[in-house]
């Protein structure tokens, strides 16, 4: 068994309920009291995993001092905060911890990916990814998932396989670290126009369009980042797009129901919460124009929320674009 330390208490609270049931040490930590008082308190997360009762053993703390010792760090903070949190426990962590990523988004002003933030700040130590498809709503109810693990080294992936998989919580491993973050990342703008497409009235053929174009653009602009266009045909792709495209556990999603149904795009984003399509999709957009890769759907996503564009409008300009072949290039390769 591992001693763990989560940063956040949103996913990292449901994770944090897993890992005690199988027997780690966890420790979770936010650097906000009040969720802390009120974790410690009523031992539940009200806001995000009502009727989940925290184990008796499950910590929390706002001291950052709790990564020390500790042989795993998963990160699970919000792309715009990460960089502040990890800093905040930088003087703390051993130089033989893994720390893993779980966030799925860029940093808004630099494009990186998040593991790049870690590798950046804790230079001396093991990094890793652990994504795919999952709600914190079932992970912390115990219901079955898989996920995938990329590490910058093999070692590191197999060992938390072999340390966190258990009979509910499966792990699988990769050697594509770039694409399986870039799955988790891109699939959110993809799930925001599949809310939209819902909250617009439209049906199922809309939304199988959007998923299945929508992991082109994944693909696409995966593969002009560095990733392998096998990786998307997995978990850390297809399986994560799935699940965020369909589910009302996620925020992405009910965000863009709400646009589709005509609240202004930061107004619906106030009211869910974190919504990383958001924020990500600009961001991907313009590394997308950079490095001169075509990403319609993505582009229309953006101009929905930041240029005030009609939904309706969009789904149009997408529709009578100038007809193509179906098949990229990469993939008969």
């Amino acid at each position: 068994m591992a001693k763990i330390t989560i940063l956040g208490c949103g996913y990292g609270t449901a994770l944090g309920v897993l890992y005690t049931k199988y027997g780690h040490e966890v420790t979770t930590w936010t650097k906000f009291e009040d969720e802390a008082n009120q974790l410690k308190e009523t031992r539940e997360h009200k806001r995000l995993l009502p009727g989940v009762k925290l184990p008796d053993n499950l910590k929390v703390t706002t001291d950052p001092k709790c990564v020390s010792g500790a042989d795993i760090v998963v990160v699970c903070i919000p792309s715009a905060f990460y960089r502040e949190a990890i800093r905040a426990v930088k003087p703390y962590v051993d130089k033989n911890t893994v720390i893993v990523n779980a966030s799925k988004g860029l940093e808004e002003s630099t494009g990186k990916r998040l593991s790049e933030l870690i590798r950046e700040e804790f230079p001396e130590n093991r990094v890793a990814v652990i994504t795919g498809p999952c709600h914190a709503e079932e992970i912390a109810r115990f219901v079955p998932t898989t996920e995938v693990c990329a590490a910058y080294d093999t070692e590191s992936a197999k060992y938390l396989q072999n340390m966190l998989s258990n009979e509910c919580y499966r792990i699988y491993i990769n050697d594509d670290v770039i694409g399986c973050e870039l799955g988790g990342v891109l699939k959110n703008p993809i799930a925001l126009g599949c809310g939209i497409a819902r909250g617009m009235g439209l049906g199922d053929n809309a939304l199988a369009a959007l998923m299945t174009r929508g992991m082109t653009e994944i693909t696409r602009l995966g593969v002009a980042m560095g990733a392998s266009w096998k990786t998307f045909t997995g978990m850390a792709g297809i399986g994560d797009l799935i699940v965020t495209c369909t589910s009302q556990h996620s925020r992405n999603y009910r965000a863009g129901l709400l646009i589709g149904k005509g609240t202004p795009a930061a107004e619906a984003v106030a009211q869910v919460g974190t919504v990383e399509g958001y924020l990500n999709s600009k961001t991907a957009f313009r590394i997308a124009q950079q490095l001169k890769i075509d990403t319609p759907i993505i582009e229309q996503i953006v101009n929905i929320c930041y240029n005030g564009a009609d939904p309706k409008e969009s789904i149009s300009v997408l529709m009578t674009r100038a007809v193509k072949h179906e098949r990229e290039q990469f993939w008969t390769d």
